[in-house]
């Protein structure tokens, strides 16, 4: 039994990774967008 609880483990990490690093990859993208539509708009007024 102790067999079958090592892959649950490893497989929870690494969607917790994985999580970590969709949320920290989107935050980026979104704040590199609104820097470049903010740079859009300063740059036509």
């Amino acid at each position: 039994m102790e067999q079958t609880q090592e892959p649950k483990k490893n497989t929870r990490a690494w969607l917790k990774r994985l999580g970590w690093a969709g949320f920290a990859f989107f935050l980026i993208k979104g704040i590199l967008w609104l820097t470049l539509g903010a740079t859009v708009i300063k740059g036509c007024f």
